[in-house]
């Protein structure tokens, strides 16, 4: 009993013979002995096994402690599987998002550009005595100053965000 409890609770402690006998000042084969039940420890020794092992005398003198069911380790390392595949499926959908939102702002841009390039300006030609025609065309062209201004810099900035979110593969 004795020799099976300190062995079960050694190892609880996931320390290895050498650790164990390092802690009690003692050789490796001293607490061999003690957990194949070929010699027990002394009262002083029995005492500091007790405090090393964090546990009772009363408890390694008393009932068979239990191991620790390999069952718990299985149960907390499915659930870790589980909580992984989640995340890695949060992350991409999180990256198709991203990359679409590049992709259809790509699109925008250009539609845009070629929008501004093919109507060619028209409130160039309105008559700017009319003051509300003329506050239209005075919102149009900054708008469209504007856009002309940052449109490369849309373009290259969406063209990047589609690299930097595409699938790697490897």
């Amino acid at each position: 009993m004795l020799n099976e409890n300190i062995r079960t609770l050694r190892k609880a402690k996931g320390l290895s013979q050498e650790e164990f006998a390092i802690k009690l000042n003692v050789v490796r084969q001293t607490v061999s002995k003690w957990e194949r039940g070929l010699s027990v420890p002394d009262a002083e020794m029995l005492v500091s096994v007790s405090e090393v092992l964090q546990t009772p005398v009363s408890v390694l003198l008393g009932e068979t402690v239990p191991e620790p069911e390999s069952d718990d380790l299985k149960a907390v390392s499915e659930k870790l599987e589980v909580l992984n595949l989640q995340f890695a499926r949060k992350k991409e959908i999180t990256r198709r998002i991203l990359q679409w939102m590049c992709v259809i702002l790509c699109i925008a841009t250009v539609a845009g550009l070629l929008i501004a390039f093919r109507a060619g300006s028209p409130y160039l030609d309105w008559d700017y005595s009319n003051p509300e025609l003329a506050a239209a065309g005075v919102i149009l062209h900054a708008i469209e100053f504007v856009f002309v201004r940052i449109a490369p810099l849309l373009l290259i900035g969406s063209a990047a965000g589609i690299f930097l979110t595409r699938k790697r593969t490897g």
